[in-house]
């Protein structure tokens, strides 16, 4: 299988971009990555009444969405609210990494689909092509049974390419000079219960989403204070 050299290029340069920023992780927890700002935050002591003045750290989140599952349902925001999960982008017709990737995040959804508390979001950046009947069949053929887990989504592809680039810093876009016209890096993003992004991985690499697998425990094991 042919992989190009900008696939390498852009997921080389967000892997960098990750290891640079989010820092190194303390007592086994996972960082937060992305950017992150401080905000004055007024509150009432509960004794003295007083009025009170602290900061508090407000940290990257994703945005509100609204796509189109393999069955036709809206999938928003509410559906993985207060849940674990891990997002991806990629295209049925892709022929370089795109296979790899959905054989690696098919360990992913087989190790945590009886979790109710576990969701995979899948972002086909080729809507067009992608029908929701189209990925009901994808999704069958991959061997996805219990699709309440593994979501494959649709939709505007321009509001697809932002969330990925936006709220996921991921790369998806249209590239004239990549297979089928569309470039997306192999990452897999763990979402926290509270919408923070909390580690990346290669999805092209088996070790990476070993880490993965080991790592989503933490979060669903924990409730998140912000």
């Amino acid at each position: 299988m042919k992989f190009s050299f900008s696939h390498y290029a852009f997921l080389g340069f967000g892997l960098f971009f990750w290891n640079c920023s989010s820092g190194p992780e303390q007592n086994g927890d996972l960082p937060y990555l992305g950017n992150k700002h401080t905000e004055n935050v007024l509150e009432i002591d509960p004794v003295s009444l007083d009025t009170l003045q602290k900061v508090d750290t407000v940290y990257h989140k994703i945005a509100p969405f609204s796509f189109f599952n393999q069955n036709g349902e809206v999938v928003t925001n509410k559906e993985v609210e207060g849940k674990v999960y891990v997002a991806d982008f990629f295209f049925t017709s892709c022929p370089t990494i795109c296979p790899v990737m959905k054989k690696q995040m098919l360990r992913v959804y087989e190790e945590f689909q009886h979790d109710p508390d576990f969701r995979i979001l899948s972002h086909s950046i080729d809507p067009t092509y992608d029908t929701v009947a189209l990925l009901k069949d994808y999704s069958l053929r991959l061997g996805v049974e219990d699709d309440a887990t593994w979501h494959f989504l649709t939709g505007d592809q321009e509001q697809i390419f932002e969330i990925g680039q936006t709220s996921y810093l991921t790369t998806a876009m249209k590239d004239k000079n990549e297979p089928g016209g569309l470039l997306h890096s192999g990452a897999f993003v763990l979402i926290d219960r509270e919408g923070h992004i909390r580690g990346v991985y290669d999805g092209t690499k088996e070790q990476q989403v070993d880490r993965l697998i080991a790592d989503i425990p933490k979060l669903l094991n924990q409730n998140d204070a912000l």
